[in-house]
């Protein structure tokens, strides 16, 4: 089996690139990722089944071979921010959160400029509390 690195993905659109290790690019789709992985990291070791595409090699049966290690557990709880500056997060949070209740609550999803920013808060508000 072939095996790469990820070039790029993008969980939005549920598709991206590997590189292949013995040179050239691989396109990914979603559904050939492993159970429970619903993207992949940029840098991720990954070994993969090809076949040919309409336009070209397609990977399937993508299985990581060595994760990307979270920046965020790579730092020391040295390196922790300090509480005080955790509680503006939060609050900024609440905020955030509460335009995002306001659209459900309207019966629509929220649109970009509200959810992206939020997602981003909160993967990092996650990553911090992980450590």
């Amino acid at each position: 089996m072939p095996t790469g690195k990820v070039k790029w993905y993008d969980a939005d659109k549920g598709f991206g690139f590997l590189s292949k290790d013995d040179g050239g690019d691989v396109y990914v789709r979603a559904d050939a990722l492993p159970a429970g992985a619903p993207a992949l990291k940029p840098g991720a070791r990954v070994e993969f089944g090809l076949v040919q595409g309409r336009k070209g090699d397609q990977a399937m049966q993508v299985r990581l071979l060595d994760p990307v290690p979270s920046v965020a557990k790579a730092v020391s709880k040295s390196q922790r921010k300090k509480p005080a500056d955790m509680v503006n997060i939060i609050e900024d949070l609440y905020g955030l959160l509460e335009n995002i209740e306001r659209s459900y609550r309207g019966g629509r999803h929220p649109d970009g400029k509200v959810a992206k920013p939020t997602a981003k808060v909160l993967r990092a508000l996650a990553d911090e509390l992980e450590l």
